[in-house]
């Protein structure tokens, strides 16, 4: 039996605060995550955060460098992946039509998702040749 790749674990919505830094700017260091964040978060609490982060395998560091270099160690998509397929266990029983169809039918769906809903549809099912 092949062996299962680690399921990382979730990170926290403030985390995911931290990684959205490090996706849209790449590996940063602390003092850089802090700037990106704004002023409702302090410096040291950034520095802890990443330092948790890096103990439960979120991120990694870099120690060439006088200061430390933070990188994301999985992609957004990645990780949204992770996130979503997770979600649909626990909430859904693993259906993800059943999630699909909470989502149209909870929030109005502009013109253009729905046009993208439907390429994603026509390429998972082409339908008969």
């Amino acid at each position: 039996m092949p062996k299962r790749k680690p399921v990382p674990p979730r990170p926290t919505e403030t985390e995911l605060r931290l990684l959205k830094v490090l996706w849209q700017h790449g590996p940063s260091t602390v003092r850089s995550v802090w700037t990106h964040l704004g002023a409702d978060v302090g410096y040291t609490t950034v520095l802890k955060l990443l330092q948790i982060m890096r103990d439960k395998g979120l991120v990694t560091r870099d120690e060439d460098e006088a200061s430390h270099v933070y990188t994301a160690a999985l992609s957004e998509a990645e990780t949204q992946t992770e996130l979503v397929g997770g979600f649909i266990d626990r909430v859904f029983g693993g259906s993800a039509s059943r999630l699909i169809m909470h989502a149209l039918g909870s929030k109005p769906v502009s013109p253009e998702e729905l046009k993208a809903i439907r390429e994603l549809l026509e390429k998972a099912d082409p339908g008969p040749k």
